[in-house]
Order: C-alpha cells, then structure tokens, then sequence
C-alpha cells in the first residue's frame, strides 16, 4: 500500500525496498487521551502480537473509515470511553516482520464515560514520569521520545 504521506525518515526499515512492497500493510489509529494531566494508554492481551507490551489504544482502519472515525469507534470497542478527536501528533510507518504498520497518532479529549478493560489486558492514567516505567513495542519509540521532551503535548 502506498502513503504518499510518508517521509523517507518516518520509514523503520532495514529491508530491502523489493522486500518492503510484499509484506502486509496495517493501518492504525491511535489516541493520545488526556485527563487532568494524565494519558491513558492500554497492555496488549496475552496471546496477541506484541502481547503484554503497553500502547495508545486504539485500532486497526477499515477501508471504508477516516483514521478520526476509526479512533472514535476503537476507543469505545476497547475501553468504553467517547472522546472528541483533535490533532494529528504524529504519523509513523514501521515494519516488523512480516507486516508494515502505518500509525496515526491524535491527541484526543476524554468526554465521557469511566475506561474498562473490555477488548485491552489492562489500562492506566499516567504522567510523564511514570511512562518510562511501561514497555512500548518497537513502533512507539519516536512518539515516545516526544512525549518525554514535549510537556505541551501534556496540556
């Protein structure tokens, strides 16, 4: 699948480009939802790639879905929770094996209704500090590292 969006940086790969073209390509919305200075983020289940690693929830895109409509629906399939989505913080493509994920990140705000544990392992509200305690897969990393550096990504 091709991204006319994607930059040759936002690219992780060490795969040669013939290789890149056959591996099955997901794409993903995920949010950023913010609480009273926290952010929520959910552990993969036992049993499913990446297992037991933390994430920002969220889900695979259907066709026929915008990432923001995709967001909306994930978030309520998964924790029970309605947010309004806001603005794109970052856009990643990241290949592992056998798969390139195409992730789309957005700050959302909660609106309504308490997080559960419904489609997830477990979930947290966490601050900036206690977010290097949790382990994120591989694709999470440059996200990451701007949620540590950026406190008005925070506010």
């Amino acid at each position: 699948m091709t991204n006319e969006n994607t930059t040759p940086d936002s690219v992780s790969s060490s795969k040669p480009d013939s290789e890149i073209e056959l591996l099955k390509s997901i794409e993903v919305s995920a949010g950023l939802v913010f609480r009273n200075g926290l952010l929520l983020i959910t552990q993969r289940r036992a049993g499913d790639h990446l297992e037991n690693l933390w994430e920002f929830p969220g889900g695979k895109r259907s066709a026929e879905e915008s990432f923001e409509a995709c967001l909306k629906r994930e978030l309520m399939e998964e924790l029970g929770i309605e947010v309004e989505v806001r603005d794109l913080v970052d856009d990643i493509t990241h290949d592992y094996p056998g798969k390139r994920v195409h992730l789309k990140f957005f700050k959302c705000k909660w609106l309504r209704n308490e997080p559960q544990a419904l489609a997830c392992q477990n979930f947290a509200w966490v601050g900036p500090n206690q977010l290097k305690q949790y382990a994120f897969p591989a694709a999470d990393e440059r996200l990451l590292t701007k949620l540590f550096t950026g406190a008005e990504l925070w506010r």
